[in-house]
């Protein structure tokens, strides 16, 4: 059995475990669950428009983007507060050159699955829909008000080379700096 076919096979052995959902990015193209089990890993990133602590992460979010989508590594970021017009949200990801693609969750599914709270707060998902990491970027912000010049520990960084490599991601979570999630139930 060649590769690609084999792939294939465990892809949708996978995809059948892996939670269910489909979402529109900003750009109108349609992402599923199916792409986890096609990634060795899937990132989901928490934003909001108006959080300037995660607008500040968007360069970064990008290099890491960059270094690990060709190492299999799926990548979304995911306007948190559903109550945000998916017009002004496309218009923040095109403002601020997001370089992969910005989901709108109106029923806040991802917000759910993962148990996020904060924005800018990075999720990383095994293909079978597995909680490997939630937590902070890095260590840049330290506290509202106080950051460093450059991140000492790059956490997101560490939470995929561990998992790539096949080891336990160590730690597991991290207190995530920013702005708080707005939940669907809180706007009743």
């Amino acid at each position: 059995m060649d590769v690609v076919l084999l792939r294939s096979v465990v892809a949708l052995l996978f995809a059948s475990s892996a939670p269910l959902f489909t979402l529109r990015d900003t750009s109108g193209a349609t992402h599923t669950s199916a792409e986890w089990a096609r990634a060795k890993a899937a990132v989901v990133l928490f934003v909001t428009t108006d959080c300037p602590v995660g607008n500040s992460y968007v360069p970064e979010l990008n290099r890491i983007h960059e270094a690990y989508a060709q190492r299999g590594v799926v990548m979304w970021a995911v306007q948190a507060d559903p109550a945000v017009a998916g017009p002004a949200v496309a218009k923040y990801a095109a403002e601020f050159h997001y370089g992969f693609p910005l989901l709108l969750d109106p029923a806040q599914t991802l917000v759910k699955l993962s148990g996020a709270t904060i924005t800018p707060q990075a999720a990383v998902f095994s293909p079978e829909g597995k909680l490997l990491y939630l937590g902070r970027i890095d260590n840049r912000v330290e506290d509202f008000g106080k950051s460093r010049l450059k991140a000492t520990v790059p956490d997101l960084r560490n939470a995929l080379d561990e998992v790539l490599a096949g080891k336990p991601v160590s730690p597991d979570r991290t207190k995530s700096i920013g702005c708080s999630i707005p939940r669907i139930a809180d706007r009743k």
